[in-house]
């Protein structure tokens, strides 16, 4: 099931831009101090580094997604989750003409 709504969170207001703006996201904190962050990534390939593992949910459009030791892509859509490890890099791939992958990244 795809999240639509996260209630009861703090929001950090301004928004974290990255890749000149192809990734743009806003860290939030649940109620029992668990946080997470929601955000978009616009058409590119873009790499990222982990410090704590992390799963991508995705609530929008689609991505392809590469982790480090790895020559597969694989395709996460929405309602689909892939998991990062810790201190780990991954690209994400979106495509020209395909919506922007919109997400949350649950961390630990």
């Amino acid at each position: 099931m795809t999240t639509t709504q996260i209630p009861g969170v703090t929001v950090t207001t301004k928004a974290n831009v990255y890749f000149d703006g192809k990734c743009v996201s806003h860290g939030f904190t649940l109620a029992d101090g668990t946080k997470k962050s929601v955000g978009v990534i616009l058409p590119a390939t873009l790499t990222f580094n982990t410090g704590a593992p992390e799963i991508m949910e995705c609530v929008g459009g689609s991505c392809d997604y590469q982790l480090d030791g790895t020559d597969a892509w694989v395709t996460s859509g929405e309602g689909q989750k892939f998991s990062v490890p810790s201190n780990a890099k991954f690209q994400i791939r979106v495509t020209e003409g395909f919506e922007a992958y919109h997400y949350i990244c649950h961390f630990g």
